[in-house]
């Protein structure tokens, strides 16, 4: 294949950049009267208004031709038939079989069965438990279900369990904890009763060593309690799973062809379950599979999750982001960027294509964000008037009309307005005489008042935070993603670096306290003073 940056429509897109450059966000409104028309698209309970981007409905046709001459709609039926597009771990990336209703197959196998009886399985333990029928080894009804896992095993289930807390049982609570750090296993359970605590223990490989370590702190803080009463696992490895101590009729199956942090639709999502209950776990599948449906028919200049991939790949390559702010305008999303952390910058963050050569070119930006309007009081003044280009998406669950929530959507889109126009230094200048300095002061301190605008942005609207929206929400996030593997020629379904951080940690452990091992001399210089601190203290 062409390498990307050597294709003719890379250089075209070089080209518009070169044409649009010096170009205000301001002075494009003012060209054209209908730019939020051309730039927004609607679809379903989801507005995505693209007209605060630095391009023009132009660029975004040059965008789709690069899309179309990268074979995007081959790379998807691709994957879509099952094929192995993990190819560095021969794998295919099926996740959205979970959510499906219609067949689809894996080395020739239909997978559709075995998800419904998953389903159905997750069911049959979410009722058991949310209904009290499900009893501690102690006789008492379950009252805490906590969930052991790390990386997709966590973050996404843990997200969405804060998402949709309006939908949760206040009977049970449901709980995450991930960190190896023994602090976080302590305070999770700290007011919780072991004879009504159950235990689900999420790991497709059943090997890794935080999960692993917090499930053997789980065990040890039960006690003599009966494991088949406090243990389920979700894991693709069902006999280590078994070898732990959890029977089999307490394990749930996770398929091969799930990547982790594609994987909160299947079994890894039972805390979900367990707090919204399965009719609206389901109602999350039905969302994601609307967009699926969207994503795999839509033409490209109207596919949403399409558009968005191709506006965040104008703002990496062509115009320089590093990085992509996502802020949520809705407190119960707050957990929504560290979950998009992982699903963009553990998929995309790579630099060798499948072909093995360098991309030539940036690829994932480092995502971070956190809920409005708190992060308006924490780091929108580098929006303002930093030095750094910084694209934001601003997610605004509409909600109803009370005035608390008018005042959030307000600022949410107060925010994107201000970061586009920006303030001209006579407009500071102005704003100070009115408010009373005189011409010298207003003169010193208008450049502090002064911001230049031209602040790139996408608004998602969504009518509301439902677990159907949910679904759409996060599946459009997802297929971004993908469509940007695609184009930049990377595995977005791998993750070898943070496998080499992992071998890394397993070579350290040893020497922690021994001493011994070979080590560069800043990591044997780090494990002396970490020695000589712990060295018993004389008196």
């Amino acid at each position: 294949m062409t390498p990307l940056t050597q294709m003719p429509e890379w250089q075209a897109l070089a080209d518009q950049r070169q044409a649009l450059a010096g170009r205000h966000l301001n002075q494009l409104f003012a060209a054209d009267p209908q730019r939020f028309s051309r730039l927004s698209l609607r679809w379903g309970e989801l507005l995505a208004d693209f007209s605060r981007q630095r391009l023009t409905a132009e660029t975004l046709g040059l965008l789709v031709s690069l899309a179309e001459a990268r074979d995007l709609a081959g790379f998807l039926r691709r994957m879509t038939a099952g094929e192995a597009i993990n190819a560095t771990e021969n794998r295919a990336a099926l996740h959205i079989a979970l959510r499906a209703e219609q067949p689809y197959r894996v080395t020739g196998r239909d997978v559709l069965p075995e998800v419904r009886a998953t389903q159905a399985r997750m069911r049959e333990l979410s009722e058991a438990i949310r209904s009290g029928a499900w009893h501690g080894s102690g006789g008492a009804p379950i009252e805490a279900v906590v969930n052991l896992g790390i990386g997709g095993s966590d973050l996404g289930p843990r997200m969405a369990v804060q998402a949709l807390g309006e939908y949760a049982d206040p009977q049970r609570a449901v709980r995450f904890v991930a960190n190896i750090d023994p602090a976080e296993f302590a305070d999770t359970v700290r007011d919780l009763d072991p004879k009504r605590t159950l235990f689900i223990v999420s790991s497709k490989t059943f090997t890794t060593q935080e999960t692993l370590a917090n499930a053997r702190a789980a065990r040890a803080w039960l006690g003599d309690a009966d494991p088949s009463r406090h243990f389920l696992a979700v894991s693709n490895n069902l006999a280590a799973a078994q070898a732990f101590g959890i029977p089999a009729q307490n394990c749930l199956a996770m398929a091969e062809w799930v990547g982790g942090r594609f994987s909160m639709w299947s079994a890894i999502g039972l805390p979900l379950a367990c707090s919204i209950g399965m009719d609206a776990f389901e109602d999350l599948l039905a969302g994601a599979r609307e967009m699926d449906e969207h994503f795999l028919s839509a033409p490209y200049a109207e596919n949403l999750p399409v558009l968005m991939a191709l506006v965040g790949l104008w703002n990496i390559d062509f115009l320089g982001a590093e990085s992509l702010a996502v802020i949520p305008y809705a407190h119960r999303l707050g957990l929504l960027p560290a979950y998009l952390q992982q699903l963009e910058m553990e998929s995309n963050g790579k630099r060798v294509t499948l072909d093995n050569r360098e991309v030539g070119c940036a690829t994932a930006p480092i995502l971070w964000g956190m809920a409005g309007s708190v992060g308006q009081h924490a780091f929108h003044q580098l929006f303002y008037q930093g030095t750094r280009l910084t694209p934001i998406d601003f997610i605004v669950p509409v909600g109803d009309a009370s005035p608390e929530q008018e005042a959030l959507v307000a600022n949410a889109l107060a925010q994107g307005a201000a970061l586009m126009k920006g303030k001209s230094l006579e407009e500071a200048r102005s704003q100070l005489l009115a408010a009373g300095k005189s011409p010298a002061e207003a003169a010193h301190l208008a450049p502090h008042l002064a911001c230049p605008g031209n602040q790139p942005s996408t608004t998602l609207l969504m009518s509301s935070l439902t677990p159907r929206l949910l679904g759409s929400l996060i599946a459009l996030y997802e297929h971004k993603v993908t469509v940007q593997g695609c184009l930049w020629g990377i595995n977005s379904f791998d993750q070898w670096g943070v496998e080499h951080g992992k071998q890394m940690a397993r070579e350290i452990l040893p020497g922690m306290l021994s001493g011994k091992g070979e080590f560069d001399s800043s990591t044997a210089g780090l494990l002396a003073a970490i020695r000589a601190w712990r060295k018993p203290r004389a008196g």
